[in-house]
Parts: C-alpha cells; sequence; structure tokens
C-alpha cells in the first residue's frame, strides 16, 4: 500500500462517524478506580511499552504456521500437518482476541489521521479474524479445502492490515516515546525561584530542552515538558497531589521520578534533579555525570 494510499485514508473524515462512538464506548467501558487499572494494564503501562504488538505477533505467527502445515498436507498427504495447522488456526483466534482488546484500548488514545488509519487497520483485522473463523468451522466439518481457502484470504488480509500497524508505528509513531531528547548538562538555571509559587506550574526552557516545573508542598519538580504518549503539554495539565495528568489523553505522572501512575502512556517521563541556589531554580537531567 503506497505511502499517498495511507494519506488518503488519514483524509477520511467520514470514518469519525463510526470512530468516535466508539472510541466513547471504549472510554465509558473502563469507568472507575477498577476500570482504571484495567486500561492501565491493556496499555501495557507495567511492561514499559505498549502491550498490544506483544500480543499481534500470536496470531500472525500461528495463521502463517498453519498456511505452511496445509501446504506440507497437501503435499504429502499427511492428515497429522492438516491437524497441526486446526490447532495453530484455534491458538491464533485466541491470540487474535486478546490483541483486539489492547489494540482498542490504545486505538481509543489517538486522533486524527492516525486514528482513522487505526480504525480501517482494526476493521481488517476484525475480517481477517472472521475469515479464520470461518476455515476453522469448516475444518472441524471436514470441509478443509474450502477452509484452507478461507484460510489463505484471512492471511491476506491480516497482512493487510499489518501494512497499517506498521505505518502507525513508524510513520506516525504511535505507541513510541514523544518526550523530548534532553541533552546531559549540569545544573543550569531555570527560573527564579520568586517566579515559581506554591502550587503553581510553567514551562521553562533549560539548555535548549522544554522542562516542565511545579511547586508542591514546598519542594520543586522537573519534568521533560511533553509528554511521552503522544507529546502534550504537561504545564497545561491538571496537577494533582504528587502527580501531573497530560491535558490531551490523561496520562498521569509522579513528580518526583516520573513514572508512570496512569496510562495510556507506557513510558515514564524524563526527569531532572533540581536545587534552589541564591534565588534561582536550577535543573540537571536525573542521572547525568555531567
Amino acid at each position: 500500500m503506497p505511502e499517498s494510499a495511507i494519506d488518503a485514508i488519514e483524509r477520511q473524515q467520514w470514518l469519525d462517524s463510526v470512530g468516535d462512538p466508539l472510541t466513547d464506548a471504549v472510554h465509558s467501558a473502563y469507568d472507575g478506580s477498577v476500570g482504571q487499572q484495567v486500561k492501565n494494564a491493556l496499555h501495557g503501562t507495567w511492561l514499559g511499552h505498549p502491550f498490544h504488538p506483544v500480543l499481534t505477533d500470536i496470531p500472525i505467527g500461528a495463521w502463517t504456521t498453519a498456511l505452511v502445515l496445509d501446504v506440507a498436507e497437501w503435499r504429502t498427504g499427511d492428515e497429522g500437518y492438516g491437524r497441526a495447522a486446526d490447532v495453530a488456526i484455534g491458538f491464533g483466534l485466541a491470540g487474535a482476541v486478546a490483541a483486539a482488546v489492547t489494540g482498542l484500548t490504545d486505538w481509543s488514545e489517538t486522533n486524527g489521521g492516525p486514528k482513522r488509519v487505526g480504525l480501517l487497520h482494526g476493521l481488517l483485522n476484525v475480517t481477517a479474524t472472521t475469515l479464520f473463523a470461518t476455515s476453522y468451522a469448516m475444518r472441524r466439518r471436514g470441509n478443509r479445502q474450502s477452509g484452507q481457502g478461507f484460510s489463505a484470504a484471512g492471511l491476506a488480509v491480516a497482512s493487510a492490515a499489518a501494512y497499517l500497524g506498521g505505518s502507525l508505528v513508524y510513520r506516525d509513531r504511535i505507541g513510541v516515546d514523544h518526550s523530548d531528547p534532553i541533552e546531559e548538562h549540569d545544573f543550569s538555571p531555570a527560573l527564579p525561584a520568586a517566579d515559581l509559587a506554591e502550587g503553581e506550574k510553567r514551562a521553562v526552557d533549560v539548555e535548549g530542552s522544554a522542562v516542565f516545573l511545579a511547586r508542591q508542598h514546598g519542594r520543586t519538580c522537573a519534568l521533560a515538558e511533553h509528554c511521552s504518549h503522544l507529546g502534550g503539554p504537561l504545564s497545561e495539565g491538571t496537577l494533582k497531589d504528587g502527580s501531573i495528568v497530560c491535558p490531551w489523553h490523561g496520562s498521569e505522572f509522579g513528580l518526583d521520578d516520573g513514572h508512570v501512575i496512569n496510562g495510556p502512556a507506557t513510558n515514564p517521563q524524563p526527569s531532572f534533579e533540581v536545587r534552589e541556589d541564591d534565588g534561582a531554580i536550577l535543573v540537571k537531567p536525573r542521572g547525568a555525570n555531567a
């Protein structure tokens, strides 16, 4: 699928008539504290990167294996290969369900063109899964030849869906750390201490890096300004007791070290050491040796 086709998909605003209600439904499914915990688990906050890509390998690998086994059965006449192919398809169907749930959860926290591409990616995967489910049912009924045909069609559709998934990652950087790279430096002035009152937050430039500052309980904390999820400005977010919530998609980070409290972010927010000296707030990237 050429780049121009991806551009064309991103411009199809009519897809929002499907995507927006589906997003609302997904969000409503995770209401409450328990729902948030489930949502975090599905995003992969516990893993340190999105959980969805881990699961997508299961159906693709299993269904590709099934195709190879089908060919082996056709070439040798050994029905054992066919039985193994059936098992692989069933395993792939189970993996596809898990991949769909995590993918839908991640997709609900995207916007614009990538959201439209993601919707088509998901619809293609649903189609592929339906084709493989039909294949499995036909095989169980003894109609192996038709079942194998549905498997081949399913793998072709799944491959097209995988291409769109790759575009979301490598072109649109969905699921990739969006926080700004921080150059190592020694303690550098960020702001006069008198300019940051208790309970206040703001963004400043320090050595070419955008830095988020917040003073809470008499202590100043500093994180990278742009959210690791999709680059939202933390200085415009909601300051809570010990954390900051991104205004774009609600990712929440600990003020002390940038650890992820709530997703959709899975990567921690880069943090800074802070000290005050001679009336100035000084910051240094945490872990820097300078």
